[in-house]
């Protein structure tokens, strides 16, 4: 067994780079990506937007799904434009996690624009305050929102 295993490891060198990259994408399942941020302003408010694709409670972090070939935080800043028209500065990784078939980035952020409707995803945007996030709102992203910002829990 372990002679066919260094075997296979050496053919799989000499393969063609395409052929590898091939196999690999044949033999391995695919999944989603999205990038979403909890963002604060001056006052300490956090940006929640009502999404018209949310089951039960639209509220939630803004955010949404990578483009092929775009990275989480690319994707999050277009989303953010797109859909609010909100610029963030002091981007950070929150923590990155996996969910069945799915990738899910979450960042920290900042910013002072105040949100706009632009999308017809979008039904409201507001900032709030992190003690008063709407009851309806998915538990676990309100989870989210007062642990970062120090919220007792």
């Amino acid at each position: 067994m372990r002679s066919l295993i260094h075997f296979g490891g050496k053919v799989w060198k000499i393969l063609p780079r395409s052929w590898r990259l091939l196999i690999a994408r044949a033999t391995q399942p695919k999944f989603t990506v999205s990038a979403a941020a909890v963002i604060r302003n001056d006052r300490g408010e956090i940006l929640l937007l009502d999404h018209v694709l949310r089951p039960a409670s639209g509220w939630g972090l803004p955010g949404g799904f990578c483009k092929h070939y775009e990275q989480p935080d690319e994707a999050l800043r277009r989303e953010l434009f797109e859909e609010a028209g909100i610029t963030i500065s002091g981007l950070e990784i929150y923590r990155v996690r996996t969910i069945e078939r799915h990738v899910e980035v979450i960042f920290t952020a900042y910013s002072s624009d105040e949100p706009q409707i632009l999308s017809r995803e979008i039904t409201d945007a507001r900032w709030m305050a992190p003690g008063e996030l709407p009851p309806e709102m998915n538990i676990d992203q309100q989870f989210l929102i007062r642990r970062i910002c120090g919220i007792d829990i």
